[in-house]
């Protein structure tokens, strides 16, 4: 593409805004819907949910979050007893994280919102359109992957 139509388009720009209307339309129903965890901590807790006994960094990786972002949102689970953490193999300081029963069922009872969420998110789109949008984001991401350092 030629480098003015890349900057007339504005894709940085637009992902970026598209991401935090995004984070902010899921934190709104999940508050309409009484949710008792936010968005973030859900995406957490998911993760836990479908990869149980995960370290911290691991978690990180998947979920995209900082590590401060990350220590945050699992003393936040801990605490409310969402996930317990024990220390991982041959007494190393780092803590492997579990999901509790407790936190199962706060991913369960959340799911509804999590599909609501989408549906409005995709409201009018085709679904050929959806998957072009999707195979497009995932080659960015390689594109962008190939040419950074990622640290968590």
């Amino acid at each position: 593409m030629q480098q003015e139509i890349l900057l007339n388009q504005k894709i940085g720009l637009r992902l970026s805004r598209a991401g935090m209307l995004s984070k902010l339309f899921a934190n709104q129903i999940f508050a309409k819907n009484g949710a008792v965890i936010r968005p973030e901590q859900f995406t957490v807790l998911y993760a836990l949910k479908e990869n149980n006994g995960m370290y911290m960094r691991q978690l990180a990786n998947i979920t995209y979050k900082d590590r401060p972002n990350m220590t945050r949102i699992v003393s936040i689970l801990e605490n409310n007893g969402y996930v317990i953490s024990e220390l991982g193999a041959e007494g190393r300081q780092v803590k492997k994280l579990y999901i509790t029963d407790k936190g199962k069922k706060v991913c369960e009872e959340l799911l509804p919102s999590i599909l609501q969420i989408w549906q409005d998110t995709v409201e009018g789109i085709r679904a050929e359109e959806i998957e072009c949008f999707l195979n497009t984001l995932n080659k960015m991401e390689e594109n962008i992957r190939e040419k950074t350092i990622i640290q968590v």
